[in-house]
């Protein structure tokens, strides 16, 4: 239970004694000391804080570089202080103690924008030679360097570590696991892992999220029932990991026996771990689950809200989603960046200019500042509904520098509304900011080729080769029976991969029968016709589909996810195999869901 204190200011310096307590200057240190623990145990704000402060300023005793090392932990750590305050505190400590330092370290890693600070002034506790770092120290900073991501840091903080023989106690070590894990370096991770002799709750935590930010699902999994087999049991916060594991690679069966798993073992289900079974099964493909989940939330804080909304956009279900954020207003719930983004992007996929402008407006009222992101959507937008000289316009007038995704997005909007004079510009930025970015190219030979400009797309191939670009490579993968399987071009390093060939075999020769054209125009590889027809042919996403149909029959629907976006040539085919052979496949882009149904898709043709 969380005891609230109303206590008068007055009334608690009126305890702290005009005169010593105690002829003994050690009983007496002692005693103040008690008495300063006491008064900030019942401090209720900064306002008494300073007060009490202000007391240890006038009437300094031996204690005092006690109680200013306690005043500045309050600061920094207390929900109700003031990390500014804390600071100053600490610059008027003649010789902090560890505990000191350790305090501001850890407070400055809890603001709400968090930066290098703490690791700075981890630098200059290093630095000042005295007091040495302990295992408090190094904990604290390393968990500062896992949230900004500063992994080299993180690395020389390691070695600290080990300088100061303090890498083997378990506080470090479960900091070190933790760090890996969030700076997705899994291997690393692992190798803490298994030098761990005794691992509780959190370091099975740590590292199965670790697995989860990577989307190794089966790795995760796979953690999680030698966790249970040690007698570990999970808690939300572990659920939280798995759950979060199966939305990034679409597990869905996963999903659901890992939702039944916490149902069956009683596990609570917080907030926390409503939101993240939302988003799995928004991003797994089974959004009517996801809203009856979110029903079922008898409170629901911000995140639950955007998660929803984010979900019915990614699915193409703007009424639904424009239904609910005016529903998240009526119920006072203030959005954030992340509503925002979901709102508007399900605007620009359904080409609703006036929606999405209100929504901009709305976004400015509420006193949110637009992030880049919001920015690509209103480009998106604009650039989808015909309005590319608007867009282009607004890019230019954009108070922050806009980022290679926005470049992009109007080099997309420059091909479908014919407006080459503009594309050598956008080209221009678009290659300083990502020169090695094959994506760049390939849209550029797209412009080039819709203007039948074919010595420019001669010139895109060979500057590509020239600056030696890779292609980065589609992978899609589709769960059966419980296991994932991902899918690459020209991997076939995959145990059935001849049958599943002997598929891709029978919708090839099925497809063109229908009279397909295939749009050969995305393929950056100076070979013939037919070859491009083939390399298209065995796009990621196809081989996922194919072993789909291998292993499943109607009306199992089959569910793909994919690392890109979907190409023109793999969106229309999938439509067609839909109709051919009767099957209802869900694919998820990098962007959005496409749901083919009897020749069909979700998104109109417009993704």
């Amino acid at each position: 239970m969380i005891r609230r204190y109303s206590a008068n200011p007055r009334k608690l310096l009126n305890k702290i004694p005009k005169q010593p307590l105690s002829s003994s200057p050690k009983q007496h240190s002692e005693q103040e000391d008690t008495l300063i623990t006491s008064l900030l145990q019942k401090c209720p704000n900064m306002t008494t804080l300073r007060q009490i402060h202000a007391h240890f300023l006038k009437c300094p005793s031996p204690s005092s570089h006690y109680a200013l090392s306690k005043i500045l932990a309050f600061a920094a750590l207390s929900p109700s202080g003031d990390i500014a305050y804390a600071r100053r505190v600490f610059d008027q400590i003649p010789h902090p103690n560890i505990f000191t330092w350790n305090s501001l370290i850890r407070g400055c890693s809890l603001i709400q924008t968090p930066t290098k600070e703490p690791i700075s002034i981890y630098k200059h506790l290093v630095n000042s030679c005295f007091p040495s770092p302990n295992t408090f120290t190094i904990a604290f900073v390393l968990k500062a360097c896992s949230i900004v991501m500063a992994f080299f840091e993180g690395r020389q903080i390691h070695s600290h570590a080990c300088k100061y023989g303090l890498d083997s106690s378990p506080f470090v070590q479960t900091g070190l696991l933790s760090f890996y894990a969030k700076c997705e370096e899994i291997s690393m991770a692992k190798l803490v892992f298994d030098e761990i002799t005794d691992r509780n709750l959190i370091v099975w935590s740590a590292m199965i999220s670790g697995y989860a930010r990577i989307g190794m699902v089966n790795e995760a999994l796979g953690m999680f029932r030698e966790m249970q087999e040690v007698g570990i049991s999970p808690d939300e916060v572990t659920m939280v990991s798995v759950i979060s594991a199966c939305a990034k690679v679409g597990a869905l069966d996963l999903g659901k026996w890992v939702h039944a798993f916490i149902d069956r073992k009683g596990i609570r289900i917080d907030m926390e771990l409503s939101t993240a079974l939302i988003d799995m099964y928004a991003k797994c493909g089974l959004i009517e689950k996801a809203r009856e989940v979110f029903d079922e939330m008898e409170v629901r804080d911000t995140m639950a809200w955007s998660s929803m909304v984010v979900g019915l956009a990614i699915h193409g279900l703007v009424k639904d989603a424009l239904e609910l954020f005016s529903r998240m207003l009526q119920m006072k719930v203030k959005p954030n960046h992340v509503t925002f983004i979901g709102i508007l992007s399900a605007c620009a996929h359904s080409g609703l200019v006036s929606e999405g402008r209100r929504l901009w407006s709305t976004m400015r009222e509420l006193g949110i500042e637009p992030m880049m992101e919001h920015y690509g959507c209103i480009v998106d937008l604009l650039c989808r509904t015909g309005h590319f000289e608007e867009a282009y316009t607004f890019v230019n007038n954009m108070p922050i520098f806009p980022n290679s995704i926005i470049w992009r997005t109007l080099l997309v909007g420059c091909k479908n509304s014919r407006s080459h004079d503009k594309a050598e510009i956008i080209a221009k930025h678009l290659l300083e900011l990502e020169p090695l970015n094959a994506e760049n190219y390939v849209l550029l030979s797209n412009v080039y080729a819709s203007g039948s400009q074919w010595e420019k797309v001669s010139g895109m191939r060979k500057k590509m080769k020239d600056n030696e670009v890779k292609v980065v490579p589609g992978l899609s993968s589709i769960e059966i029976d419980g296991y994932v399987h991902e899918f690459a071009v020209g991997d076939e390093s995959h145990p059935e991969m001849k049958e599943i060939r002997k598929i891709l075999r029978d919708i090839s020769e099925r497809v063109q029968r229908t009279g397909h054209q295939p749009w050969t125009l995305s393929v950056l590889h100076d070979v013939d016709q037919e070859e491009k027809e083939n390399a298209l042919c065995e796009h990621s996403e196809r081989l996922a589909i194919a072993f789909g149909m291998l292993k499943t029959k109607a009306p199992v629907v089959i569910r793909v996810v994919k690392n890109l976006r979907a190409c023109v040539d793999c969106h229309e085919v999938t439509k067609i195999i839909s109709k051919l052979y009767g099957r209802e496949i869900i694919v998820r882009d990098r962007v959005r869901f496409h749901r083919f149904v009897e020749g069909t898709c979700s998104c109109n043709d417009f993704w």
